[in-house]
């Protein structure tokens, strides 16, 4: 099973600084059923147990930064445990999975009808990810046009459910017909959507500040949706790549991992009218 996933998405093709491939388990072993998500977290872990999987594969690293313990009165070494001692194997994609042809990108582009599909980054010349289309992020064009806030409510719509839902920053009129699109957090990637030249840029986790000086130097629009919900498309792909593999049972997660669980919009105040205001006081 690691050889099948690793002729898809690389090791190789990772970032320096990520943590992908097998985390637990025996390389041998025999994996019948397996259970594909975006975070390892004790909801997801817990429903692999209950579902009885031989693997989880997961995009997020759970030991993306090192531990110097993986005592069970740790929040890692609680999950470590429990994964070790049900015999459940744990498999990394991240940032390889991101820039393979098709990968997490390709799948949020789909999820909202793109076409044309390029790179928003490609990957760089002479590493070991290089050509094919390969790279961070997808720019395409929509089939018809929509206005920034038709795309919004459309990105809603299509997009995994979750309490937070899809905002926007731009011009609500704004027509657009050319969408980049980063599954994650990607405002590393405005300047490359503003180079680009589309009319507004998808992903998740976008801050106040860089999005405000964005949009102040005529960047593309905006839509910022929640970090999982741009990634879990991609967990239908893979399952579909897992399925090609004999006796395998690929199962997909749609436990909702964002930490935002609750939304409540503002209502802005209301003028009071002319009787109900107080009168001056040199009336």
């Amino acid at each position: 099973m690691v050889a099948e996933l690793e002729r898809h998405y690389p090791p190789a093709w990772a970032e320096e600084w990520d943590r992908v491939g097998l985390v637990l388990g025996e390389p041998c072993a025999a994996v019948r059923r397996i259970l594909c998500v975006v975070d390892v977290v004790p909801e997801t872990v817990a429903e692999a147990l209950a579902a009885g999987v031989d693997m989880i594969v997961a995009h997020h690293p759970l030991l993306l930064r090192g531990v110097s313990s993986v005592a069970p009165t740790t929040y890692k070494g609680r999950i470590i445990h429990q994964l070790i001692k049900a015999d459940v194997a744990l498999y990394v994609a991240h940032t390889n999975a991101d820039v393979a042809v098709p990968g997490v990108s390709d799948a949020l582009a789909n999820r909202l009808g793109l076409v044309d599909l390029r790179p928003l980054q490609p990957a760089r010349p002479g590493t070991p990810a290089a050509g094919a289309g390969r790279g961070a992020g997808r720019i395409g064009r929509l089939s018809q046009p929509m206005t920034l806030a038709e795309l919004a409510r459309h990105a809603a719509a299509v997009l995994p459910a979750t309490a937070v839902g899809v905002r926007a920053a731009g011009d609500p009129n704004r027509t657009v017909r050319t969408l980049a699109v980063c599954g994650g957090a990607g405002d590393s990637f405005l300047a490359d959507a503003t180079a680009a030249g589309v009319d507004a840029y998808l992903t998740a986790d976008l801050r106040h500040h860089p999005a405000g000086e964005h949009l102040a130097t005529d960047g593309p629009a905006l839509l910022d949706a929640t970090h999982w919900a741009t990634e879990r498309p991609w967990l239908d792909d893979l399952a579909t790549v897992l399925r090609t593999v004999p006796g395998v049972q690929p199962l997909v997660s749609d436990l909702d991992t964002d930490p935002w669980t609750v939304h409540a919009s503002s209502t802005p105040p209301t003028e009071p009218a002319a009787d109900d205001k107080e009168p001056d006081s040199e009336g």
